[in-house]
């Protein structure tokens, strides 16, 4: 009499790293999330050495909650610079300390399986491919329109990342001689189109109308100079503000010129952007399609949707979890 054997379902693990808060995710081939463990960096008190032994002491808890489970890979996702091909970390600047790691190995070698890793702006794009805005296509364009301006390509149903990973460094685009500085250089994409970007835009209008003794509403004196940051312009731009419109205005502008330039250059399904286009859509959107009317080639364009990304304040999890799940799929 035979005996059936029972074939064990496999799960992956995902590790989200991040300047200030880091994640462990386990979940399964169809992109659920069975759990996950967050904590502190602390990269003010303590080394990478002492970061990578919580990741692998959660990891194998989390293990410990499925024995009946198959880890079948592991994906990491992390700021750059990094090698996705050698499986290095290279100093990322929210990571100090961080020198030359060679993460790949540390945890392939810790837990015996295949470990990924991809910088954040890929995985997202990953996720948001995968799973999100763009699940579907097999050209998308990821944008990350947050703190800085960051961005993930999907050529030919695959993801892109260049000869040394540096493949869709789209913020480094100049589009005007001057202007707030991103990536750093002045008059970038990431400059007009990033938090840091529209708040150094901001104080550098309000200042001069302030200082022509013209009215700001959402910054009556130069006292608050400090405290415009981009939710502020936003939130005041929703309330009809003219000098917050004033500022979304210019912002837009360049966001269609960036992104004319990408859709003329590669041809997308899609471009799906995430924060602050997806949280100010109805700022963004008619402003922007009357650059991309007039800038990109309009069959290009005609085949090219817009669209604000969907997989919000999760998408890190996720990301790390698609880093993963990618590697066995494609």
């Amino acid at each position: 009499m035979s005996v059936k054997t029972q074939t064990r379902e496999d799960i992956y693990i995902g590790l989200d790293i991040g300047g200030t808060k880091c994640a462990v995710v386990v979940g399964d081939a169809s992109f659920a999330i069975k759990r996950k463990i967050g904590f502190d960096t602390r990269t003010d008190v303590r080394g990478y050495q002492a970061i990578l032994s919580e990741f692998k002491t959660n990891i194998k808890s989390l293990l410990a909650e499925y024995p009946g489970y198959n880890l079948k890979r592991i994906g990491i996702s992390c700021g750059g610079p990094l090698d996705s091909k050698k499986g290095y970390i290279y100093s990322p600047p929210n990571l100090p300390g961080w020198d030359n790691v060679p993460i790949v190995k540390l945890f392939s070698d810790e837990f015996g399986v295949e470990t990924a890793i991809q910088n954040d702006a890929n995985a997202c794009a990953l996720a948001e491919w995968l799973m999100g805005a763009g699940k579907g296509t097999s050209n998308m364009i990821f944008l990350t329109f947050g703190t800085g301006m960051g961005s993930g390509l999907i050529l030919n149903g695959k993801l892109y990342s260049g000869t040394n990973d540096l493949g869709g460094e789209v913020g480094h685009i100049r589009l005007a001689k001057t202007g707030p500085v991103g990536f750093g250089k002045a008059g970038s994409f990431e400059g007009f189109c990033s938090g840091g970007g529209i708040a150094q835009l901001a104080k550098a209008i309000v200042s001069e109308k302030l200082n022509n003794n013209q009215t700001v509403g959402f910054c009556p004196s130069l006292k608050m100079m400090d405290e415009i940051d981009t939710k502020m312009v936003a939130l005041a731009a929703q309330a009809g503000d003219p000098v917050a419109n004033e500022i979304i205005q210019i912002s837009a502008d360049y966001l269609g010129q960036g992104l004319a330039i990408l859709i003329d250059v590669l041809n997308p399904e899609c471009i799906v952007i995430g924060s602050i286009y997806a949280r100010n859509e109805m700022l963004f959107k008619p402003l922007i399609e009357k650059v991309l009317k007039k800038e990109a080639i309009p069959a290009s364009l005609a085949v090219c949707q817009i669209k604000p990304a969907e997989l919000g304040d999760s998408i890190g999890d996720y990301a790390a979890l698609c880093v993963a799940i990618y590697e066995d799929k494609f």
